[in-house]
Order: structure tokens, then C-alpha cells, then sequence
């Protein structure tokens, strides 16, 4: 009989293993529109999007409420064509729609991984998402849903990393999670400098004062006069995103340090 019940708890112990507890309940990952690129030269490689919505329903497992600002680069930056000419107000309104697309296109991978996604816009296009509205948002999470949300800030000459900023405070998120294609953030390209070095921390003025290319300044002085930390993280590695929600060294870590 005492054989038989330490066999049980042996056996429970086993199955009932839980996760571990995320040290962030609610964060924002900021994805550039790049970064759905993967082997594809424009669009959207699906192999990405699988692994995004895999990555995003581990969070979700860990009972980590997500939050998504997308980019829309692999599709049209507003900024670059503005640079050749075209009315940089068009151009990017330009780029906001294409911000719907990839918000569409990981809505619909996050809800053939078995997750609940809504998409939410800064510009009004009811016909395939809903507005962005802050206690909406801030609902769906708090329902367990993963929001997606497209158009960046709905104004022109503000970049979806400042829209990530700004989103990340606006639902109270306790991290921001910049997912990029290297590990961290480095005093230089490390593709073209491989003794490049890579920072583990960051005081946010150091961030500008450096001319650190990982967020613009409006993104950074946003998360330093509001105190959101932000972890600059690869993408590709996996399980970093619930690394990050753990608390774990990942990457590069940008918060006040003094």
C-alpha cells in the first residue's frame, strides 16, 4: 500500500508539473515587418508566421497576456519612398495598410495554433479588424486573447517602434520585447564587425547618447519617462520570448540603471 501511494504522488508529480511563473504577466513584443520576410525577398514567409504564433502560444501557456505591434516593411515603409519623392503623409498611410496585412496574416496563423487573436487598428477599417480602442484592448487581454495591433499610432511621421512604445504603456504592459534578427543590441553591426560587442544592459540615456540603432529616439525617451523596460531579443532563438516573460538574461536589457 505505501509502495502503491508513493507511486501515485511519483506519477502525479510527473504529470502535474506546471510552468514556471513568468516574472511579467503582460508584454508587448514589437516584430518588424522584416522579420516576416525570412527566406522570401517580399512579403510574407509562412514558415515565420508558424513559428511566431508557436513561440506566442508558449507565452500563453505560461499565462503571459500578449500584446503585438507589427511593422509593415516587407510590404511598403512609408519613409523610403518619401525619400524619393512621394508625399510622406501618403506614404505613410501607405505603410499603415500594409501594417493591417501582417496583422491579418498573424491573426490568422495565431488562430490555426489554437489561440484567440484580435486584430485592432489605430485607423478606422471595420470591415476586417476592429478599432483600436485602450479598455478594448486592455479587455481582450485580460480574456486571454492575444491582440494584434496594426497602423502604428494612425499618424504619419511616427514609426511602429514609437507606436510599440507607446501601446506598451497605454495597456500596461510590464515589458517590452523588440524582437529582431540578433541578439541583443552591439556598438556595431555584428554582421560586418564580428568583434562587435554586445551590450547585457542599457540605461536608456546611454541608448541615445550612443546613437544606438535599435529603437528611435521617440520609442526610447517614451519607455524612460514611463519606466518600460525594454529587451531587445532574436527572434529566432527559440523560446526566447518566454525566457524574456521569466525574467531571464536574454539579450539586452534597456532600463534605468542609476
Amino acid at each position: 500500500m505505501a509502495r502503491a501511494a508513493q507511486a501515485a504522488r511519483g506519477a502525479f508529480s510527473v504529470t502535474a508539473a506546471t510552468p514556471a511563473v513568468p516574472r511579467f504577466s503582460r508584454v508587448l513584443i514589437k516584430l518588424s515587418g522584416e522579420a516576416l520576410l525570412g527566406g522570401e525577398d517580399y512579403g510574407i514567409d509562412p514558415a515565420v508566421l508558424s513559428r511566431v504564433a508557436h513561440e506566442i502560444g508558449e507565452l500563453r501557456r505560461h499565462g503571459v497576456e500578449v500584446a503585438i505591434v507589427i511593422g509593415g516593411g516587407n510590404i511598403f515603409r512609408g519613409a523610403g519612398l518619401a525619400a524619393k519623392g512621394m508625399d510622406r503623409v501618403s506614404a505613410d498611410q501607405m505603410g499603415m495598410l500594409a501594417t493591417v496585412i501582417n496583422a491579418l496574416a498573424i491573426q490568422d496563423a495565431l488562430e490555426r495554433a489554437g489561440q484567440i487573436a484580435r486584430v485592432m487598428s489605430a485607423i478606422k477599417i471595420n470591415e476586417v479588424c476592429e478599432d483600436y480602442i485602450r479598455r478594448r484592448a486592455i479587455r481582450h487581454l485580460e480574456k486571454g486573447r492575444v491582440v494584434v495591433l496594426a497602423a502604428g499610432t494612425g499618424n504619419p511621421f511616427f514609426t511602429t517602434d514609437s507606436a510599440a512604445s507607446l501601446r506598451a504603456i497605454e495597456v500596461n504592459a510590464q515589458l517590452l520585447i523588440k524582437a529582431t534578427k540578433v541578439d541583443g543590441i552591439y556598438d556595431a553591426d555584428p554582421v560586418l564587425n564580428p568583434a562587435a560587442h554586445r551590450y547585457e544592459t542599457l540605461d536608456y540615456d546611454e541608448v541615445l547618447h550612443r546613437k544606438l540603432n535599435v529603437m528611435d529616439a521617440t520609442a526610447i525617451v517614451l519607455c524612460r519617462d514611463n519606466h518600460m523596460p525594454l529587451r531587445v531579443v532574436n527572434m529566432t532563438d527559440p523560446g526566447v520570448f518566454v525566457r524574456a516573460a521569466l525574467g531571464e538574461n536574454v539579450g539586452t536589457l534597456v532600463t534605468t540603471l542609476s
